[in-house]
């Protein structure tokens, strides 16, 4: 028997739909009522926009009009208490199915709410009558683990619903698992109609070829945690936090556990309210950190994965992206975290450490998730690899440390226009850092009364410094790490040697007169 469209205006529940959700409701009847029996159907619509509000009036609609059942799928234990909790705000009475659930009860219930393995678990070992399950329902429909179980629901209806309509496993597109795909309301329609906050992004160039791709398609842990507990990364995620995010209420992301205690580690050092969080630690010091959280004004907390799906804290004003990563959707998932509105509350800030800004342009802008899901490869193939990335970047000093070299007009040096001059004229390859320590000591003593004031303005540029040698072993060669942070090394004594002989002659070059004694 097929779904019917029906009047969703007769609704007497404790939540109130809005305009577009009972759109979607109305599209997403229309389509079951003219599909097959066995249709499988994707709803997509941003993180906020109220996915589990939409799917538990289509729950409470279709039992109240059918005499079948209904299952939920979800991946996590958070999802299922979550997505339980609304479905008894629809006064949609409930079962959840996990680990510890007593099937005796089933035939009491016309609802299941079950998390994939354990319904996997339950299926083959034949504990749950299925066989009058008209309607299955998927939430965060782009993780695979799902698919395995669709030969138990062969002439089911089955939802998908997905803020990202574009598979985990890029060797299984989800066009292969679903006939059609809805398209609901934009992240930049719920912005401008208040649904969602809007996201203030600042974006710091890191170098990320030193990473590796892993099985998954995305970035290693081991490879990430190399990169991201370096210290001069550290440095670089408390100065973004100062500079941005200091007295907001903060989420920081990290590709791995070691990364996330070395976070820790540096923000407890520097005085700040941090906490970690991963999968290791038990639910009652899980839920204890999480109350903190949302009590603390300023608290900051630091984790891996955890919180990307099942997570909900509308008081978050700052998100950091201290990972980078080639999923769509996690990059979605992650900034989402900080998009939910408040009284107080239309804006939050997205700080990026890992050039995903530049991979996949701002959160919410017009992609065509209609083209993504037909064609996912294409999409994939489009995306600038780092090196390309990483080509186009230039280095651009702090405000506040740019202010020290004020008497400078330019401080940028192109290492890698400097090397192609250098390879036509026929020079050794040296020559390119060599103009690069003349070029950052003269704008140190163009900015100094003394030798002394040029060595301390020659500290503070270390950043510019790792740019300038990245640039430079991406142009002689792939480089070893330890002949890289040789050449780190060797150009700090050289600047400093350089501006200790060479002060009095470039000063008096500068202005005209020698300094003072």
């Amino acid at each position: 028997m097929p779904l019917k469209a029906i009047d969703i205006e007769d609704q007497k529940t404790g939540k109130e739909l809005y305009s577009y959700q009972k759109g979607a409701i109305n599209k997403i009847f229309k389509c079951f009522e003219e599909a097959p029996d066995d249709y499988h159907l994707l709803y997509q619509l941003p993180t906020g926009g109220g996915k589990t509000v939409i799917f538990s009036e289509i729950v409470r609609q279709y039992l109240k009009h059918h005499d079948k059942k209904v299952l939920i799928m979800t991946h996590r234990i958070e999802l299922i208490k979550q997505t339980s909790r609304m479905l008894t705000e629809f006064k949609v009475v409930n079962k959840i199915v996990d680990s510890t659930a007593n099937l005796d009860d089933q035939d009491d219930y016309s609802c299941f709410v079950a998390m994939v393995e354990t319904l996997n678990n339950r299926l083959n070992e034949d504990m749950l009558d299925i066989s009058n399950v008209g309607l299955v329902i998927i939430d965060e429909a782009h993780y695979n683990s799902f698919t395995k179980l669709f030969k138990f629901f062969e002439n089911s209806f089955i939802l998908g619903v997905t803020a990202t309509p574009l598979s985990s496993n890029i060797k299984l597109p989800m066009k292969d698992n679903y006939n059609e795909l809805i398209v609901g309301e934009s992240i930049a329609s719920l912005i401008e109609n208040n649904f969602l906050a809007r996201a203030e992004i600042y974006s710091y160039n890191v170098g990320l070829t030193s990473l590796v791709v892993g099985a998954n398609g995305d970035y290693t842990v081991k490879s990430s945690e190399d990169l991201y507990t370096h210290n001069d990364m550290l440095s670089k995620l408390l100065h973004a936090y100062e500079e941005h995010s200091k007295g907001k209420k903060t989420l920081i992301f990290n590709n791995g556990i070691k990364t996330s205690l070395h976070v820790y580690d540096a923000f407890h050092a520097a005085g700040y309210n941090v906490a970690h969080l991963d999968n290791n630690n038990t639910k009652k010091e899980r839920k204890a950190i999480l109350k903190w959280f949302k009590e603390t004004p300023n608290a900051i907390l630091t984790s891996v994965s955890i919180l990307t799906t099942g997570f909900d804290e509308p008081t978050v004003e700052s998100i950091i992206l201290n990972r980078a990563t080639k999923s769509l959707t996690l990059y979605y998932q992650m900034i989402g975290r900080g998009s939910r509105i408040l009284k107080n509350k239309d804006s939050f800030l997205v700080v990026d450490l890992g050039n995903n800004f530049h991979r996949f342009g701002p959160w919410g802008s017009d992609l065509d998730w209609h083209k993504i899901f037909r064609s996912p490869d294409f999409y994939l193939d489009s995306l600038l690899n780092d090196e390309e990335l990483e080509s186009n970047f230039k280095y651009e000093m702090p405000q506040d440390l740019r202010e020290k070299f004020a008497n400078s007009d330019e401080v940028y040096f192109d290492i890698t226009e400097t090397y192609i001059e250098s390879v036509r004229r026929g020079e050794s390859s040296k020559t390119v850092l060599a103009k690069s320590i003349e070029q950052h000591a003269k704008i140190c003593i163009e900015n100094s009364e003394d030798v002394y004031d040029a060595l301390a303005l020659a500290k503070l540029i270390g950043e510019d410094i790792d740019f300038r040698i990245h640039r430079y072993t991406k142009c002689i060669s792939k480089c070893t790490f330890n002949f890289i942070e040789w050449l780190r090394e060797d150009y700090r004594k050289k600047l400093n040697s350089f501006i200790r002989v060479n002060f009095d002659e470039v000063f008096e070059e500068i202005h005209g007169f020698a300094p003072k004694e």
